[in-house]
């Protein structure tokens, strides 16, 4: 659980954030910490160098009060320089005169050095000034030692100051800034994380709801896509996904529904027959022109249905600019051909139209055949091209029985025949539901209505 709690992607997010600006603020305070204490290092040199200069000009220029002449006596003028003398914060001086100390200022330091026997041993050693550390119970401690030699006194300034007790000043900083500094990333990774939800919610309603989706499912879907994020885009892009999948599981399952309905009853009858042949081979001719047949209607059955499950799809009509005067010949030539019919063509304007050839002629022809097979020779049947308004109207008009109004709306649903058809047997019901997916494919629709010549008319309308 904890493993995959890191390696989630709400937590490599916060880390691809935070550990830059970790190591960024960690390698600023190392530094910050190495250039305070080089500069502090140079600044305690520096002051120690200072106290060693004014003592050399107050050996040049001072006047001893007792002989009122320039300082003879080692002691005397060291004497007068750590009167004079207020020590800052941290620092300390005494006078060593024949290695005794005789003299210090008159601060508390944090450590008594002149009463340090080991420290007053290394002064003793020194025969010109320099600087040095020593070790004491408060950390180091710098110092700087300059020796004064008189005719009859070897004497020594000693300026000490305590450099880890000056450092410490700048430790405590540093240690706030740090506890700010952290402080403010716990903040700053609550935030993140709150917002990182925030932001990855589409992300896991998208893992969510691809979990719940089931093949029994579909209708699953993200419900907030509002925003113009990248990521609230995704999520309407995978409803859009969802929307295809589910459009096409449905197309599929409706053809098997109806594959399984319509196919039933030629099976059973070539079932049927197949027993027949098998129990009397006498009825084998007659019986074989039957399933012959049959087989040949579930062949065009499949054939309808696959047409009609590919009606949904983007490309199931492809336009090109077709001259109206040589689809209606197109159209008249292959129609006539059905059967022997009084056959017309009306007159066709000369424009173009962008139109799918295969497909009209495919609904044309399907609605001829259905205009023959409630016709008889001699009947009158017409194709007709006319411009409506702002679209184009291409019908098939007979004068058979017509269609009842009443059935004219569920006509063009799947497996639906009309009453004549129904009672002939004839057919099923598929013709008049694949030209209203070709009209549909077109931004039309198909209308039935009455011809004028008493029968039916059926009109593709298109728009342009």
């Amino acid at each position: 659980m904890l493993r995959e709690a890191l390696q989630s992607t709400r937590v490599r997010l916060l880390a691809w954030v935070l550990v830059p600006v970790i190591m960024v603020l960690s390698l600023t305070l190392v530094t910050a910490w190495s250039m305070l204490t080089q500069q502090q290092s140079q600044a305690i040199d520096g002051h120690l160098s200072r106290e060693a200069g004014e003592l050399q000009i107050l050996a040049t220029k001072a006047i001893d009060p007792k002989t009122d002449t320039t300082f003879t006596s080692a002691k005397g003028l060291l004497e007068l320089y750590v009167q004079r003398t207020v020590p800052d914060p941290n620092e300390t001086m005494f006078v060593v005169v024949n290695g005794s100390v005789i003299s210090r200022t008159t601060d508390t330091p944090a450590v008594r050095l002149d009463q340090d026997p080991e420290f007053l041993a290394l002064v003793n050693e020194v025969t010109k000034a320099g600087f040095g550390n020593y070790q004491t119970a408060v950390g180091n401690a710098r110092y700087i030692v300059v020796p004064i030699v008189s005719p009859d006194e070897r004497g020594a300034l000693v300026g000490i100051i305590f450099s880890d007790l000056e450092s410490k000043q700048i430790s405590d900083l540093l240690y706030r800034f740090a506890l700010i500094v952290l402080l403010s990333l716990i903040a700053a990774t609550a935030v993140g994380w709150l917002v990182a939800g925030r932001v990855l919610r589409p992300i896991t309603k998208i893992r969510q709801t691809a979990h719940e989706i089931g093949a029994s499912d579909l209708s699953m879907r993200i419900a907030d896509t509002s925003g113009g994020t990248e990521l609230m885009q995704l999520a309407a892009e995978f409803n859009l996904m969802l929307d295809r999948i589910q459009e096409s599981f449905e197309i599929n399952k409706q053809f098997v529904d109806d594959a399984g309905h319509e196919l039933r009853t030629p099976l059973t009858i070539i079932s049927g027959h197949l027993e027949l042949m098998e129990a009397d081979s006498s009825q084998a001719d007659s019986s074989m022109v039957i399933v012959k047949d049959e087989l040949s209607r579930m062949s065009r059955i499949v054939r309808d249905l696959q047409t009609l499950t590919k009606s949904s799809q983007p490309d199931f009509i492809k336009r090109t600019e077709i001259r109206l005067v040589d689809l209606g010949d197109e159209l008249f030539v292959k129609a006539s051909q059905l059967g022997n019919r009084n056959w017309s063509l009306g007159e066709i304007p000369e424009t173009s139209w962008s139109l799918d050839r295969e497909r009209i002629t495919q609904a044309i022809l399907q609605i001829s055949e259905n205009a023959i097979r409630f016709t008889s020779d001699g009947d009158l049947i017409r194709i007709d091209i006319q411009l409506v308004g702002k679209g184009v109207e291409i019908s098939v008009s007979d004068s058979g029985p017509g269609i009842p109004a009443a059935s004219r709306d569920r006509i063009t649903e799947r497996f639906v025949r009309g009453e004549a058809q129904a009672n002939s047997g004839q057919g099923a019901g598929l013709g008049l539901a694949l030209v209203s997916a070709i009209a549909a494919g077109h931004g039309g629709k198909l209308v039935i209505g009455d011809s004028e010549f008493g029968g039916a008319k059926v009109t593709l309308r298109i728009p342009r």
